[in-house]
Formats: structure tokens, sequence, C-alpha cells
């Protein structure tokens, strides 16, 4: 994934908005302009970038098939239960 940063400043441009779409493309990358001073894109960048780590990573699980279609989970999270029960606690951790 290519970024450009501080879209905000377009005066102070040094890469233009055609050209590192051109480089993107060419190098086999998503390309996103963001600017946190406004907050664009900053979470659209985030997301895509997770995204396709999830699914590179999913795809490496599944074999190396990538015909598999993978998304990430669901936002209802995962619940992780204690590994040990709080009743037999040492006692040097009693007061925690």
């Amino acid at each position: 994934m290519l970024v450009g940063n501080k879209s905000d400043l377009r005066h102070l441009r040094a890469v233009p908005t055609d050209e590192a779409k051109a480089y993107a493309e060419k190098n086999q990358l998503s390309f996103i302009e963001t600017s946190a001073l406004d907050s664009t894109n900053v979470e659209a960048a985030f997301t895509n970038i997770l995204t396709e780590i999830y699914k590179s990573v999913s795809v490496k699980h599944f074999g190396g098939d990538d015909r598999v279609q993978v998304s990430p989970v669901g936002t209802n999270g995962i619940v992780i239960s204690p590994t040990t029960d709080p009743q037999t606690k040492k006692q040097c951790c009693s007061n925690l």
C-alpha cells in the first residue's frame, strides 16, 4: 500500500497524485491519500492494510489457495477465559 500523507497541504505537494497512482499501479500497490490534520482517509488506510494482511495470512493458512474467499471476523470480538482458577492464586498475588 502506498499512502500519500498530508493531503491537506496541496500547495506543498512534492509528488503529484497522478504520478503516485501510476507508481502504485506499476508496483501492484493500492494507493490512498490521507490527512491526519482533518482525518481524511486515515481510518480507511488502516482498514485497507489490515484487510490485506488478513487476506495474505489467511491464504497462507489455507495452503496458498488464493481462490479461498476470506474476510475479517465480525465485530463481536473474542472471549478469553482465565487459564487458572482464581481461587488457586498464589499468596504473592492475593492483593491483586
